[in-house]
């Protein structure tokens, strides 16, 4: 019922930034919650923000707290992550997801739709 497709990833040095793009098919883009993963390589998958359908709560990991912003435009049906002062350790495939909004919030999840990931690498 949702396609999401990332976009935006790619190299950049250490202290860099990106900004990733999630496009969601569909028209009830608005009453999903979305979050932003992230998956190194022999690690498991992480939160790295997240954002209510209503858009009046955020979350951030704290490893990205102040750094990154997870921001939404609901007339183009896309999130965005913007990433800044980016580390070599936050290289990984970064992941979309929404998830049906619920009456209660969990950033965390679970989620019921997921892109196909963008690799973002982060030089030193």
């Amino acid at each position: 019922q949702v396609q999401l497709v990332e976009s935006g990833g790619g190299l950049v040095q250490a202290g860099g930034s990106l900004r990733l793009s999630c496009a969601a098919s569909g028209r009830t883009f608005s009453m999903y919650d979305m979050g932003w993963f992230r998956q190194a390589p022999g690690k498991e998958r992480e939160l790295v923000a997240a954002m209510r359908w209503s858009g009046g709560t955020t979350y951030y990991a704290d490893s990205v707290k102040g750094r990154f912003t997870i921001s939404r435009d609901y007339a183009k049906n896309t999130v965005y992550l913007q990433m800044n002062s980016l580390k070599p350790e936050e290289t990984a495939v970064y992941y979309c997801a929404a998830k049906y909004l619920r009456e209660s919030y969990y950033p965390g999840g679970p989620y019921d739709y997921w892109g196909q990931g963008t690799q973002v690498t982060v030089s030193s």
